[in-house]
């Protein structure tokens, strides 16, 4: 364990670029995962057929193949076939942003159908637009439904990045798994990838929290608490 804590210390610069590949596959996957999941979503409730269709044709095919493949067809396929090379990180950010945000259309479909039909009912009442009706009463109100779900698909994502090794990025645990090559020494290389994962994915869902509990403030509602905290009630007994 000596051995590789030694090289680990050595290599920290290798770490961080590494750990930076890995936080900048996240975010931007994440990023274009809610553009596409949004697009989508809203595309699936649109009145023209066409559009239904193509948006489920869209999620149906990255929600039903493998990432894995998705990652190899865009990066050795594609070219082949159009003559453009992707670069290979911007590659796994759109493999990421395509497959994860045809499972966020999903979320944002199933949020929007889950609002109160009388708050609906409401908003054509006071003559708003279709526009004016999903960016004033739909989108506020299903919003912070769609959080928690999405914390899940960002968590997912996270832990989708080591598959960037399939295109020759060295993202995160490529890195730490070099070190554990050189020093033979397995179990320290995969309980320091445990904690930095748990790190990553820990500080991803405080924000997720935070954000949730924004949300779900300016609607004058509060926030679950999590499993095993004691709800205060008025009378100050759980």
């Amino acid at each position: 364990m000596g051995d590789f804590l030694s090289l680990f210390r050595d290599e920290l610069p290798s770490v961080g670029s590494g750990l930076w590949v890995t936080v900048q596959a996240t975010v931007l996957g994440a990023l274009l995962a809610v553009a596409v999941a949004f697009g989508c979503g809203l595309a699936a409730g649109s009145r023209l057929r066409v559009v239904r269709w193509t948006s489920r044709g869209v999620v149906e095919f990255f929600r039903g193949t493998s990432l894995y493949i998705q990652l190899f067809w865009l990066y050795y396929a594609f070219p082949l076939l159009t003559g453009y090379q992707f670069d290979p990180l911007a590659c796994g950010v759109l493999a990421f942003g395509l497959n994860y945000g045809a499972y966020g259309s999903e979320v944002v479909r199933g949020a929007l159908a889950a609002v109160p039909t009388p708050q609906r009912e409401a908003a054509v009442a006071l003559s708003f637009t279709p526009l004016q009706r999903l960016y004033r009463v739909l989108l506020p109100q299903a919003w912070p439904q769609m959080i928690p779900p999405f914390t899940n698909l960002l968590i997912q994502l996270l832990k989708s990045t080591p598959l960037l090794w399939l295109i020759s990025v060295a993202d995160l645990t490529t890195v730490i798994q070099t070190l554990r090559d050189r020093t033979g020494e397995t179990v320290p290389a995969y309980l320091t990838l445990l904690a930095l994962y748990f790190v990553l994915a820990w500080a991803l869902t405080a924000g997720m929290r935070w954000l949730e509990r924004r949300a779900a403030g300016r609607l004058g509602r509060t926030v679950a608490p999590k499993a095993g905290t004691p709800v205060v009630m008025s009378g100050g007994r759980p």
